[in-house]
């Protein structure tokens, strides 16, 4: 009898242990989901921008490109959807896998796979593939001016500079030291007079090359505070309107624009509910609208001044 006794004891204990350990790990799951979810900037500048539209697309939405003519495109998992200025509907297409990328040159769009680049005409034709260029490639941005396409490839750590026949002119991050690019956030910015930008992400900065590749100079630093990038792989995307960069980073989700020197300007979205973890693709033809492509949720952001 008493030996039964002690074994419903030590069956209790053991039961009560595990509702305490489910009890715990309940509220510490809460606790961390609570941190993620949390990016709102409730100290510093206040933000200068406001949401002014949201598109909700399908599932999917990777990344997002204006064009000087007003008109904007979007894609992702399996499409590429074109607006006009006002966000209304132009046309969609179906592609066989993800659209990482997107740059507009002229009346070309550009649209990335993994390894593969689309040229696609202005009413949604595609009208010719290029690629691949190497092996395991991941290609996470584009951008395109009127004689290149700067290709970033953060799976082999090299920006590919594309001549508009399709050929490589030259390769970025060949040469003794390698770019560090930790994940599969690494952006690209060409020039008109053919200046490549880029954010090393591995050493939290953007840097300035040609694009024979010389570097020229760089800015930005690690940190929580405005004018620098926070935690690592950052800043996760920007793009460069006249006068300014709009940078936008994870970790703390915040999108802000410095000068061409890396100073601060301004907040553009800082208390906002956007995931930690996963930062708008940004896009910008004119610096007075700012398109962010948020994949956590599908929807594609405008901001405008407040």
């Amino acid at each position: 009898m008493e030996r039964k006794k002690i074994l419903a004891l030590i069956s209790l204990a053991i039961i009560l242990t595990f509702i305490g350990y489910i009890v715990y790990d309940t509220v510490r799951s809460e606790r961390k989901s609570t941190e993620i979810l949390s990016t709102r900037n409730d100290k510093g500048p206040s933000d200068q921008w406001q949401i002014s539209q949201v598109v909700e697309l399908q599932k999917g939405l990777k990344a997002v490109t204006a064009a000087s003519d007003g008109k904007i495109y979007a894609g992702g998992e399996s499409f590429i959807v074109s607006f006009d200025s006002s966000l209304k509907k132009l046309w969609q297409i179906e592609t066989a896998g993800m659209t990482t990328a997107l740059a507009i040159s002229g009346d070309t769009l550009f649209a990335a796979s993994e390894e593969t680049i689309c040229l696609v005409s202005p009413s949604g034709e595609i009208i010719n593939e290029w690629g691949p260029y190497e092996a395991k490639s991941l290609f996470t941005s584009l951008s395109a001016n009127k004689n290149y396409l700067a290709v970033a490839d953060a799976s082999n750590k090299i920006i590919f500079i594309i001549k508009k026949d399709g050929e490589v002119h030259s390769m970025i991050g060949q040469s003794d030291e390698k770019l560090l690019i930790p994940s599969p956030y690494f952006d690209v910015f060409l020039t008109d007079d053919n200046t490549l930008f880029f954010a090393h992400t591995g050493k939290y900065r953007i840097e300035k090359w040609t694009i024979g590749g010389k570097f020229i100079s760089s800015f930005g630093e690690s940190g929580s505070d405005p004018d620098k990038f926070c935690g690592c792989c950052n800043p996760a995307h920007f793009t460069i309107i006249p006068g300014a960069y709009i940078t936008a980073e994870k970790g703390i989700n915040r999108i802000k624009i410095t000068g061409l020197s890396g100073e601060f300007v301004e907040y553009v979205s800082s208390a906002n509910d956007f995931i930690a973890s996963v930062p708008l693709d940004v896009s910008s033809a004119d610096g007075k609208t700012i398109y962010g492509a948020n994949p956590a949720d599908s929807k594609l952001y405008v901001f405008r001044r407040k």
